[in-house]
């Protein structure tokens, strides 16, 4: 009896050992689809801020809270489900629609550029001061274009786990989902409520606590509206990219092929090959974005509800 015991506690060690080490692994294997899409996590961190950018100290918090949850829905009640389904059954699908969000997304940005050229970027952000209306609206837009900066994130970490089985993917993505979600919108909130933390200082009795809070106050407006222009080329360069990527998948080498030529043209400059490599590559990808951008937004400015848009 107390040898059946004994083994029976070993065979409980085992299963420990091995829920252990499984536990490892899909923290391991999480951390790295994590970095795999830290890129498009920048851009979202850069994005995000320009839709609380000129509304009022007590309304930032609750629209970003708005937001985060929103891009949280986004990634696990409708990406990780489709993107999970698809790539058991219809992998091949996976980069059309990517590319049909990624054209929405170059749109977005376009729409931004043209606005600022026109004159017309003043109506972005301070319409959140006119009322709960105004403000759904744009917390509205702002998941929107989190949706497809979402499914970029997942996707790139579901292709760095397409070995695991299902329910390990399941649980990695889930892990992915919500670490990324945290960090993206935790740093935002940062940043919007710097300036708070400035309008703090500067009440202290310290001269140096006075001196940084002065800074605070003075440069987090510059450096809202620097990530205001920085959003809006990510916007650009991540669906210029993914179309750029696609279009490569699907068979159409001649665009992917001459950027990758002017990469390892670069790529050998000593020193600062790898920096120049990158930036030919975001470049490339940003202007295929602004093309594509500019070429929907022509064909929505003629279409009946594109009218009724400008007009509005």
């Amino acid at each position: 009896m107390s040898a059946g015991l004994f083994a029976l506690l070993d065979d409980v060690a085992a299963l420990a050992r091995l829920a252990a080490a499984s536990v490892d692994d899909l923290g391991a294997a999480a951390g790295r689809a994590t970095a795999k899409a830290a890129g498009v996590v920048i851009d979202d961190t850069a994005v995000t801020p320009q839709y609380v950018h000129g509304i009022t100290a007590d309304r930032e918090l609750p629209i970003i809270k708005r937001i985060a949850i929103g891009s949280l829905r986004n990634k696990i009640v409708f990406i990780l489900p489709a993107a999970l389904l698809l790539s058991q059954f219809a992998p091949w699908a996976l980069t059309p629609i990517l590319m049909l969000g990624a054209t929405y997304l170059c749109y977005e940005g376009a729409e931004k550029v043209f606005g600022r050229l026109l004159g017309h970027a003043a109506h972005d952000t301070p319409a959140a001061a006119e009322g709960p209306d105004a403000e759904r609206f744009m917390v509205t837009g702002a998941i929107r274009t989190d949706f497809i900066l979402s499914a970029e994130i997942m996707v790139i970490a579901l292709n760095e786990v397409a070995d695991q089985s299902f329910w390990p993917r399941l649980i990695i993505l889930l892990i992915v989902a919500v670490v990324i979600t945290a960090a993206v919108y935790g740093v935002v909130a940062g940043i919007v409520k710097m300036d708070d933390v400035g309008l703090s200082l500067t009440q202290r009795s310290s001269g140096l606590a006075k001196k940084i809070g002065r800074g605070l106050v003075a440069g987090m407006p510059k450096l809202l509206s620097f990530l205001s222009v920085v959003g809006t080329a990510a916007m650009l360069w991540v669906g210029g990219h993914i179309l750029l990527v696609g279009t490569h998948t699907l068979g159409w080498h001649a665009p992917y092929g001459l950027v990758h030529h002017a990469e390892e043209y670069v790529h050998h400059v000593g020193g600062v090959g790898g920096v120049l490599a990158w930036l030919v590559n975001t470049a490339a990808s940003a202007v295929i974005g602004l093309i594509v951008g500019a070429l929907v937004v022509g064909i929505v400015s003629v279409l009946p509800f594109g009218k009724k848009k400008s007009h509005a």
